[in-house]
């Protein structure tokens, strides 16, 4: 049964029209390979704040925060608190992207090779995309099933769906690049923002903010109120998405290609400081849809997948008419996402991974072309493999192991780049292995060997112990190599 309409369909299709046509529109402004990856550094703070809340609220985003809404309660939001200290934290003290944006560089690798040598620029090249592409590679399926959920879609055209719509993100993304994406990004702010509010005053109205108080009391007690009381969290939960959010801030590609596309380094921190708060609404407000889900579903309708609770709940209780907005809400959250996860790998890519094969200066129409090419070829893995990965334990976790693979290098190696006068190549190179390669075992050993249990019950303990070797890595590795002369 599905509450999708004529109307509902009309308004989502005319969204898609408006977005396409601005998306392509842009394209004649695009001459050169600065304009595609950072928009000519010409990005000024409101269009920034608005490009960044956009492409950091996805319908996975959606997804795993309403998952941790349902399965933890209120405490399921302390992530968003995190990540709002961290961000502001940075933005206000200009804490490594000040030096960052000031370097002139296109991408984080970029700056590694001034003080570790284009080794290290490539091998960082090649951890950002494995773990991006990794983290993004879920994406698809799970924006998917959102829609099949919460419109009552015959799950059988689920994966023609995914098709269609990476194909009209790649569109516009491969056409305008990063001008594209701030461009749409904007407008696909406008209709997230006011399908969010919309939803959410309709559920405060339909259940009320004392059942949603009341439902997580009966279900977690204490915990679903403290996640130092809430018995899947506790202090590894919360350190470990301390450095994680912390990591992300610093490091993540999406997140930092605003910084480096700002028209100056202030403008660039205020884009932080300005976006900081969102993430607080980004967890708390889907947290709540899905706390809603747990008051108003029986376990039947769940069928012990939480991850799907909420979309289901929606489906039930948005009117038709209504239920426009929200699908046009979520793709629009959906395809700013996607296009800028797309255009960020891809500058990564050209920018660091390509390098060595750019000993002679390529022509713009190149560098171009080859830009282009790398984002269709990364819409086909993210095809593939958005098809036949299967999710083991809760999307967030998932999402933070994956993004650990360059996250905790990244981050360290950045870190030290900026403040430590002793970091070398060799501690670059051990910080850079240790991270690459403790994450993609802790994800090996949830699936195979004798203790795939005990490894997917203590993954935070894992991702936190990853940063804490990659730390050391980075300082054993240095203080190994001898000094030059020279420092």
């Amino acid at each position: 049964m599905t509450n999708f309409s004529l109307l509902d369909g009309s308004i989502v299709a005319l969204y898609l029209l408006v977005t396409m046509v601005a998306g392509v529109m842009v394209r004649k402004y695009v001459g050169k390979v600065e304009d595609f990856l950072v928009a000519g550094r010409e990005m000024n703070l409101y269009l920034g704040i608005a490009s960044l809340a956009a492409t950091e609220f996805g319908i996975v985003t959606c997804m795993y925060t309403a998952q941790n809404g349902f399965d933890k309660g209120f405490a399921g939001a302390i992530p968003g608190v995190l990540t709002f200290l961290a961000m502001f934290l940075v933005g206000y003290t200009g804490f490594c992207v000040k030096p960052l944006r000031d370097s002139g560089v296109i991408t984080i690798p970029e700056l590694f090779e001034k003080k570790f040598g284009p080794r290290i620029r490539w091998a960082s090249g090649v951890v950002i995309v494995l773990g991006g592409l990794l983290n993004m590679g879920v994406f698809l399926r799970t924006g998917g099933d959102f829609l099949v959920n919460v419109s009552g879609m015959n799950p059988d055209y689920l994966e023609e769906m995914m098709t269609l719509l990476l194909i009209g993100v790649a569109v516009y993304t491969i056409l305008g690049g990063m001008l594209s994406v701030l461009v749409t990004d904007y407008l696909q702010f406008i209709v997230m923002s006011a399908g969010l509010i919309v939803v959410t005053f309709l559920i405060l109205d339909q259940v009320g903010w004392s059942t949603l108080v009341n439902t997580v009391q009966t279900h977690y007690g204490e915990g679903g109120f403290n996640p130092l009381k809430n018995e899947s969290m506790g202090w590894s939960y919360v350190i470990f998405n301390a450095l994680l959010n912390t990591a992300a801030v610093l490091t993540w590609q999406t997140q930092i290609a605003r910084v480096l596309a700002a028209k100056d380094t202030a403008t660039g921190r205020k884009v932080y400081t300005g976006t900081s708060f969102f993430f607080v609404a980004r967890f708390l407000i889907p947290g709540i849809w899905g706390i809603a889900a747990l008051a108003l579903l029986t376990p039947e309708q769940i069928a012990g997948n939480s991850l799907l609770a909420m979309p289901k709940m929606l489906g039930l209780i948005i009117p038709a008419g209504m239920m426009g907005l929200l699908v046009a809400a979520m793709l629009a959250a959906d395809m700013s996402t996607d296009s800028s996860y797309m255009l960020t790998w891809g500058s990564v890519i050209y920018n660091d991974i390509m390098a060595p094969f750019r000993k002679n200066k390529w022509s713009e129409k190149k560098g171009l072309f080859w830009n282009r090419t790398i984002i269709a070829l990364i819409g086909v893995f993210l095809l593939i493999y958005g098809l036949w990965y299967k999710l083991e334990g809760d999307l967030w976790t998932y999402l933070g192991i994956t993004g650990t693979i360059y996250l905790s290098s990244m981050s360290v190696l950045l870190i030290a780049c900026c403040y430590w006068k002793r970091a070398n190549s060799w501690g670059a190179a051990a910080a850079i292995v240790c991270g690459a390669l403790l994450p993609v075992a802790t994800l090996t050993l949830q699936k195979i060997g004798p203790y795939t249990d005990w490894f997917k019950k203590n993954d935070t303990v894992c991702g936190v112990a990853i940063y804490v070797i990659v730390a050391l890595a980075m300082i054993i590795g240095s203080l190994l190599k001898p000094q030059s002369k020279n420092v």
